[in-house]
């Protein structure tokens, strides 16, 4: 069976890799170390087809350590058990590094049974994920590991990729065709290749790729719009800066512009975002119904998912709005950056023993729904920082209300 184009053209070294500029760029910190051919325990963590893969692939071949590969969507505990087995074996005199795809579908216990030998230095791991790893990862795992967040290609990105594997192809695409497919894949590089692979099999002997075939290929309408990665992203600050400001009119237009270029997804991510972000707290009901019409539009795909996201853009834009969750989780995470507030208060532990010499004993958690009105005082925040407030009632009907009632509550003024 042939092999996809985007795996015959599968980069070798760092320098042909596109994108991820923060990571690969001369004189960045994870480029210096990593063409030292030191490889500590990471987890890659970003969208499909951006070049997590191909990545941990080039380091591989590099390192002198035998190579292992996983992926977590068919990998058994018996899987990591045989390479388990493979540690300090004649094989594996230099280590093993193990590459795991998709991390994030293997189980707790699964992710524990490689810790010791994470810990121990007789695995070296690569991890990749398209989930939060702080979410889906064991944390005792994770804590032994250097993340790095890959970012979606820009189109600039996309259009060199492309550019290296038609030279390599010996094939002529006209520019107006190369810029419609750059966009076209939404900052995913195997998405650009493999609409690239389905082009080069139509082509006649001319060998030359037309913008007439990548509009058959795409099914877009031929708009308007600007592919410049500058203009690209302010049509997206433009739709943001919309919603927030409360003008339908120019949510609209900028949706529309967008959803009409291909941006589907991106257009969907920013509308979820406004939603937190802008509305916020001042009117919570919002986050679900923006979340059903993104997940509506999804399913229905281009033309008709005009239609939620419409209604959500125009729903987001004349809804009150609040930041003040935003501001409250800014505050809190300049604390923890600071290092402040390690500790849990005993009281919100999990049940530990308290030990011999122990002053004080047992947990003394306060269960609020024990008392009046499902609320008690007792410290929550850890001692450093008990006295933070870090969120603060915005200037809103439904903020204000919940504002009077926990006053009453707590017996505030």
């Amino acid at each position: 069976m042939e092999k996809p184009l985007a795996e015959i053209l599968r980069p070798q070294s760092l320098d042909d890799v596109v994108g991820q500029h923060h990571l690969l760029d001369e004189g960045q910190l994870f480029r210096k170390v990593i063409s030292k051919n030191h490889v500590p325990n990471m987890v890659f963590y970003g969208p499909p087809g951006i070049g997590k893969t191909t990545l941990a692939n080039i380091i591989a071949k590099n390192s002198n350590m035998s190579l292992y590969k996983l992926n977590g969507t068919t990998a058994s505990t018996d899987d990591i058990k045989k390479i388990i087995d493979e540690v300090h074996s004649l094989f594996t005199q230099n280590g093993i590094l193990l590459y795991l795809d998709e991390i994030q579908y293997l189980n707790k216990k699964q992710q524990q049974s490689l810790l010791e030998f994470v810990e121990s230095g007789d695995i070296t791991l690569i991890a990749s994920t398209t989930e939060n790893p702080y979410f889906y990862i064991y944390p005792a795992l994770l804590s032994r590991c250097e993340v790095f967040e890959f970012k979606a290609l820009k189109s600039e990105d996309i259009k060199e990729g492309l550019e290296k594997a038609l030279k390599k192809l010996n094939v002529k695409i006209e520019k107006e065709a190369l810029e419609k497919l750059s966009l076209s894949s939404n900052g995913d590089m195997r998405k650009a290749l493999n609409n690239l692979d389905f082009l080069v099999h139509a082509l006649d002997d001319e060998k030359k790729i037309t913008t007439e075939m990548v509009d058959q290929l795409i099914v877009k309408a031929n708009i308007s719009y600007d592919r410049s990665e500058d203009h690209h992203y302010d049509n997206l600050s433009a739709l943001m800066k919309s919603l927030r400001g409360s003008d339908p009119d120019a949510a609209v237009f900028y949706l529309a512009k967008m959803l009409e270029a291909g941006d589907l997804v991106v257009a969907a991510r920013r509308l979820l975002c406004s939603a937190s972000e802008d509305v916020g707290l001042a009117y919570p009901q919002i986050i679900p119904i923006v979340k059903a019409a993104v997940d509506s539009a999804l399913q229905l795909g281009m033309p008709e998912a005009y239609l939620p996201l419409t209604n959500a853009a125009i729903l987001i834009a004349t809804s009150p709005k609040s930041n003040s969750a935003c501001l409250a989780y800014l505050a809190a995470k300049e604390d923890i950056e600071k290092g402040l507030g390690v500790g849990v208060p005993r009281q919100l532990q999990n049940t530990h023993y308290d030990g011999k010499d122990a002053k004080v004993k047992g947990q003394n958690y306060k269960y609020p729904h024990d008392y009046a009105h499902h609320w008690v005082k007792q410290q929550y925040l850890p001692d450093d920082i008990k006295e933070h407030k870090y969120y603060h009632y915005g200037e809103n009907k439904f903020e204000q209300a919940n504002k009077e009632y926990w006053a009453k509550i707590k017996g505030e003024k």
